[in-house]
């Protein structure tokens, strides 16, 4: 198999588990999910891992992301690679050798079919499944792997349905095995110090947050390659927030979902579609068949969500827009406001009064920096992956492992930060109107 898909391969290749266009009569089937059916699952809430001093993993996925995220692994202590899998035979081939180069052994390669990767995951001898693949694919690959006995780390989003949502958190409790959205972002410099500064109470009492994921991806959109392949297609498909969780994560961390709070109500709405159309009719032939796609996305979505403890968070996705990068990651309390792009802080007290005061310009607040970005920040940012951050986001979920302690992102986590993209769509189909947010934990926030 050559090492590229055409688009037309890619959605033949998800067109069994890719969502339909979302209609009136779809949100009332998401709507009717907001309510679980009875379980006497357990929960997963704190469940430590088994104590694994040497880490087996298989690998699913090794385009650009994955490919980035197998890196890392190779050059974290006490973890084997045992099995590489993607569709393009080609891209496993290289993954494994890249493994072997390090002087391991080289790992199990499969590939060059749609289901190639269900015999990676009934492998005995593997203790976690990462999946970095498209969208469509997290929730089927990570069921897998939890029924097969393996704990799985999924790229981002986990799922783009309640009812997949769902299916993860179930599949979780009952099997006993951990399903990990792999967020990065939660793992910057800035969002681990400012997760210290507010677990020292720094900003005072947390009433609101803002979280965005806002990066002009036109190019890669509209790309012949790559993400290009399917990643466009939602656009045609949903209006809606389509892309979560790189804001909301670490809000959500700052604000203790989970921990003593949760989200219980989300209204949306999105902008008119202007600049994927706008863009692709100016960088595209005429003839091309791009030309006939339809965009239902709208150019903004804003979202505003309200906590249990009354908290408040804005989240908006914007991806097609000729803008600067940002994911706000802003946080406010009666005493303080923390804001991102650039890194800067309000403070009551502050020496400049009411004025942002930018970190980079400040050494008062070292005192902050995480003990791992501390311990392994030079490591991370000579190995690069969005400036260290992949790099300690993987040194941690290993660390875990091998001490044997709970995660710090469970499939309650997953579940809740990928949720707003169906419920978005719902709320903007029901003309911006409030829904309710599930309650994935069950109860066991209040914990």
């Amino acid at each position: 198999m050559s090492d590229s898909l055409s688009r037309r391969q890619m959605l033949r290749a998800t067109a069994g588990i890719a969502a339909a266009t979302f209609t009136i009569e779809a949100a009332e089937a998401e709507w009717r999910s907001l309510t679980p059916a009875a379980t006497s699952n357990e929960t997963m809430h704190g469940v430590p891992f088994d104590r694994t001093p040497n880490v087996r993993v298989g690998f699913i996925g090794l385009g650009g992301r994955g490919s980035g995220l197998l890196n890392d692994l190779i050059n974290i202590p006490g973890v084997e690679i045992r099995a590489v899998c993607d569709l393009v035979t080609e891209r496993a081939e290289s993954g494994a050798s890249r493994v072997a180069r390090g002087g391991a052994q080289k790992p199990t390669v499969y590939g060059g079919k749609l289901d190639s990767w269900k015999a990676l995951v009934a492998r005995d001898d593997i203790d976690i499944v990462y999946i970095a693949t498209p969208w469509d694919w997290h929730v089927p690959m990570a069921i897998g792997a939890m029924e097969n006995g393996h704990h799985a780390a999924t790229e981002v989003p986990a799922a783009t349905s309640l009812a997949d949502c769902w299916k993860l958190v179930d599949t979780s409790e009952r099997t006993r095995k951990h399903c990990i959205m792999l967020e990065n972002c939660c793992y910057g410099n800035s969002e681990m110090m400012v997760l210290n500064m507010v677990r020292k109470g720094m900003f005072g009492t947390i009433t609101h947050g803002e979280a965005a994921y806002i990066h002009n991806l036109n190019e890669i959109l509209l790309a012949d390659s790559g993400e290009g392949l399917w990643r466009r297609k939602p656009h045609v498909d949903h209006n809606g927030n389509l892309y979560p969780t790189h804001g909301l994560g670490p809000v959500a961390n700052y604000m203790d979902i989970h921990h003593g709070d949760r989200f219980v109500s989300m209204v949306s709405m999105s902008s008119q579609e202007a600049g994927l159309s706008e863009y692709r009719d100016k960088h595209t032939a005429k003839d091309s068949p791009k030309r006939q796609e339809k965009y239902k996305a709208g150019d903004m979505s804003t979202s505003l969500l309200k906590t249990a403890n009354g908290r408040t968070v804005m989240l908006q996705h914007d991806v097609v827009t000729f803008r600067p990068y940002t994911r706000h990651n802003l946080i406010q309390g009666t005493q303080g406001t923390f804001a991102d792009y650039p890194a800067r802080i309000c403070v009551m007290g502050q020496p400049e009064g009411e004025t942002w005061v930018e970190l980079s310009k400040t050494d008062r607040y070292k005192e902050f920096i995480d003990p791992l970005w501390q311990k392994n920040g030079d490591q991370a940012r000579k190995l690069g992956g969005h400036g260290g951050m992949d790099y300690i986001m993987n040194f941690r979920l290993i660390q875990c492992l091998h001490q044997g302690i709970a995660p710090d992102m469970d499939v309650y986590d997953a579940a809740a930060w990928s949720a707003p993209t169906p419920l978005s769509e719902l709320s903007i189909v029901r003309g911006g109107g409030a829904v309710n947010f599930p309650d994935f934990t069950r109860g066991n926030w209040k914990k």
